[in-house]
């Protein structure tokens, strides 16, 4: 008996793009990814950070809800506040589970006439449908954008190379969403983005992509950057990855999020395991997500033990790696609360060697939002 063929990936529509680019391509999340270009990680960080990247995250997944009760369907998956999210808008959440667990989480953006949602690569099919399974009852429906592709354009010069193709790019503020006009192409575009810097993503027709993405790479400002840099740059921003530091396993209030659980929400609940959080948001979680700056500059890795002072494992590390911007390693993971407080001093396993290092702030890396 044969062993089956493994599936070939997926691609997405900038593909030949990448590979013409020279990037070097990697599984991630069921697709053929670039991880790099000849740029390197290193440089595509930095230059992000001083300039402008272009992301390709079209593995991700696009969706949007429509009907008059599609705002009470979403409450009913999330602890966001939904009803006060204006048209225009656009709100970071996620999915909860019985036990007041991370299904997910996603961004949602009120489109007036719609909820726009962009949902994880590797959780876009268990997401939507979950959400689909869910909508009985509700007046509403969901219907998947197969037939759109997204992209980022991140960092202090995103700005001015967008609105150089619609300038009202420029009159937008963070965590906002509309539709422009790029390129004579009608993209739908919020202000925001996974790198801690300014920017925009990008919803595109699929056979619009790679004639948008040439154009603003033409610009002098923009590099293709890959899945190394994205990582490196969200680690520094201080911000979640699924799967990695947050899932089913982690709370909200655990993960540091309590912020985007609204007054209401806090009060009324009515979102799947909301006891747990509202019970956690009362008498405090038993761990909690923490900053890690680990001494001199080897980097540490996901999944090293922390340990505290006397030798004894009380957490584990679930990002980290060498910051660019810092020039430094750093770190994230869960502790128990009372070793969270900032300055708190903890060793980290790093083969075999317990290796110094501080409970830190995050981000490690000022956010640069454009908040009007």
């Amino acid at each position: 008996m044969t062993a089956p063929t493994p599936a070939a990936p997926l691609v997405t529509p900038l593909h030949a793009l990448h590979v013409e680019l020279g990037a070097r391509m990697v599984p991630f999340a069921g697709y053929d990814m670039p991880v790099q270009y000849p740029l390197g990680v290193l440089k595509e960080h930095l230059h992000t950070r001083e300039k402008a990247g272009l992301f390709d995250v079209s593995h991700m997944g696009q969706a949007r809800l429509v009907g008059p009760d599609r705002i009470a369907a979403l409450e009913a998956l999330c602890p966001g506040e939904l009803v006060k999210l204006k048209e225009g808008r656009q709100r970071y959440t996620v999915l909860t589970n019985d036990a007041g667990g991370i299904l997910d989480d996603l961004m949602i953006t009120n489109r007036g006439d719609d909820l726009f949602l962009v949902v994880n690569a590797a959780c876009k099919d268990a997401d939507l449908a979950h959400i689909d399974a869910h909508l009985a009852g509700f007046d509403a429906s969901l219907e998947r954008l197969e037939d759109r592709a997204l992209v980022a354009l991140q960092g202090p010069a995103a700005v001015g190379v967008l609105s150089g193709l619609d300038a009202r790019a420029a009159d937008m503020v963070f965590m906002s969403g509309m539709w422009l006009s790029l390129d004579g192409v009608d993209c739908f575009v919020t202000r925001s983005g996974y790198t801690g810097e300014d920017g925009y993503e990008i919803s595109v027709p699929a056979d619009k992509a790679d004639a948008l993405a040439r154009r603003l790479l033409a610009d002098e400002a923009v590099e293709a950057i890959g899945l190394g840099a994205r990582d490196s740059l969200r680690l520094e921003a201080g911000l979640c990855l699924y799967g990695s530091d947050i899932d089913t396993s982690t709370t909200p209030v655990e993960a540091g999020l309590t912020w985007i659980i609204g007054k209401r929400r806090r009060e009324e609940g009515g979102f799947p395991g909301a006891a747990v959080i509202q019970k956690q948001l009362a008498e405090g979680a038993p761990r909690l997500r923490v900053g890690l700056k680990p001494e001199g500059r080897a980097p540490v890795r996901a999944h090293a033990e922390i340990q505290d002072l006397d030798g004894n494992a009380v957490g584990e590390v679930t990002s980290g790696g060498f910051g660019p911007s810092l020039e430094g390693p750093m770190a994230m993971g869960y502790v128990p609360s009372a070793l969270a407080a900032e300055g708190t001093k903890v060793t980290v396993m790093v083969r075999g060697k317990a290796l110094a290092a501080t409970i830190v702030p995050m981000p490690f890396q000022p956010h640069r939002y454009h908040r009007g």
